[in-house]
């Protein structure tokens, strides 16, 4: 005898909102005209606060976005708050479907509620009953909001970087910046960017940028230097390289796509003021 209550029997999918029955596996590609390189199949994550399943979109010119994973109906949805996906990037605003998809903080349970329309305020409903589900079946732990550790005063582990005439953060030392190109096996390529064989750039000293003040006019930083890795001085498709985070191997594979987000950092001289050092480090 089998229980027919289970309202996630039509949809294929579990309590927990994994799917049910999982089919063979088969080769993803990018499309030549996408924006971005990302494998969908890599990109879907869990959100921190809730633990309900987000995916991750690219946004042209922009930072990546979590989107909730299900499409609903356009005409239900504040138009402020609709997005559509195409060519693998998500675009705010309406692309002409009956159909679109909002971000995760719109619905997230974690998050305030705010003044949502009936059908949002029933999605968050739905997704705080998971979310209660994964806590009490001890699969989920919420992750309690932290305020940021201070960089260390001397020699921070993030570095700056100058390629292609703009400067950058890198995530950690340059030494562990991990290539992000799709292998065979479905994983994300463990081998570095820096090359041992290939040429290295060269640490400068340089004068920090002036700002833009608040005002619209410039805040000049005066008598100010930092240490800055520069590869400027390398042939343009080796800066390439490093600006795809690319390790040599997949340096000229068009169609290895990205398994993880490229981790660089536009270089904020205020935001990242932490990581400047003001002298070379030793080599």
């Amino acid at each position: 005898m089998r229980s027919t209550n289970n309202s996630f029997a039509d949809d294929g999918r579990a309590w927990d909102g994994s799917r049910k029955n999982h089919r063979a596996r088969r080769s993803l590609r990018i499309d030549a005209d996408s924006p971005s390189r990302l494998l969908r199949s890599a990109q879907v994550g869990q959100c921190a606060a809730c633990g309900n399943r987000v995916e991750w979109y690219q946004r042209p010119g922009s930072t990546p976005i979590p989107l909730h994973p299900e499409e609903l109906p356009a005409s239900t949805v504040p138009a402020g708050q609709r997005w559509h996906v195409s060519s693998g990037a998500a675009h705010a605003g309406q692309d002409g479907s009956a159909w679109c998809r909002v971000r995760h903080h719109a619905v997230c349970p974690a998050g305030p509620a705010g003044n949502l329309n009936p059908l949002l305020a029933e999605t968050r409903r739905a997704l705080g009953l998971t979310s209660r589900r994964l806590q009490g079946a001890g699969l989920f732990t919420p992750s309690p909001e932290k305020e940021p550790a201070p960089a260390p005063p001397s020699l921070p582990g993030r570095t700056v970087v100058c390629l292609l005439y703009t400067r950058y953060l890198a995530p950690g030392p340059l030494e562990q910046l991990q290539c992000v190109a799709h292998t065979r096996s479905r994983r994300r390529c463990p081998l570095p960017v820096r090359d041992s064989g290939a040429l290295p750039g060269t640490w400068r000293l340089e004068p920090v940028d002036p700002l833009l003040g608040p005002g619209g006019g410039r805040l000049p930083i005066a008598q100010e230097v930092m240490a800055v890795y520069d590869l400027t001085g390398l042939a343009y498709a080796e800066q390439l390289r490093w600006h795809n985070q690319r390790c040599s191997t997949h340096a000229g594979i068009d169609e290895a796509a990205d398994h993880a987000r490229i981790e660089w950092e536009r270089f904020d001289p205020v935001r990242h003021r932490p990581y400047t050092r003001d002298r070379i480090p030793d080599s």
